[in-house]
């Protein structure tokens, strides 16, 4: 590969890159930002899941730290999936599936697209190289596998499993 690429460092550089740009492209690799809907979607489960009373979209934003309306637009997503529920004259929410059987994964399929998606790969890599020729294919089984893998650890941990951390982290 060392040579191949020496070889058509020159094409590169002369169609489209520079050969720092060349070197950035075939080392570095740049992760998609995550949206905070899952986390603000696992926080507000959590609170709803160990609340005596129903609790609101305000008392929920308060506890996470973003705008009610932002809280509303997840708990939509939420009550869409039937994970929760929320009935007219009465305020609050609630939470219609088993704590303990309520994947990571099934709280992100609800507030995402529903297809993990960590990685991005750009989009016009020069064909005239043979990194820009290959680099797609090659990292998208890669990304691929690792998002595989990743669906499947969220598969086995449960909102239960969140919240039991969070009280052995409060006896700390």
């Amino acid at each position: 590969l060392h040579k191949a690429i020496r070889r058509q460092r020159q094409m590169c550089i002369r169609d489209r890159y520079s050969e720092y740009q060349l070197l950035i492209l075939i080392f570095v690799k740049r992760i998609v930002p995550m949206d905070t809907r899952f986390s603000v979607a696992v926080h507000a489960l959590i609170l709803i899941a160990e609340s005596d009373v129903p609790l609101t979209s305000e008392q929920i934003a308060a506890s996470a730290g973003v705008n009610p309306s932002y809280i509303r637009k997840v708990l939509t997503l939420l009550r869409n999936t039937g994970i929760i529920s929320a009935h007219r004259g009465i305020r609050g929410f609630a939470l219609n599936t088993d704590k303990e059987s309520l994947s990571l994964l099934q709280i992100y399929r609800a507030v995402s697209d529903g297809n993990l998606s960590l990685f991005d790969i750009h989009q016009n890599p020069n064909d005239r190289c043979i990194v820009g020729r290959h680099i797609k294919p090659v990292l998208s089984n890669i990304f691929r596998d690792l998002e595989n893998e990743l669906s499947l650890k969220m598969q086995e941990k449960t909102l239960k499993d969140c919240i039991n951390e969070i009280i052995k982290r409060e006896k700390i």
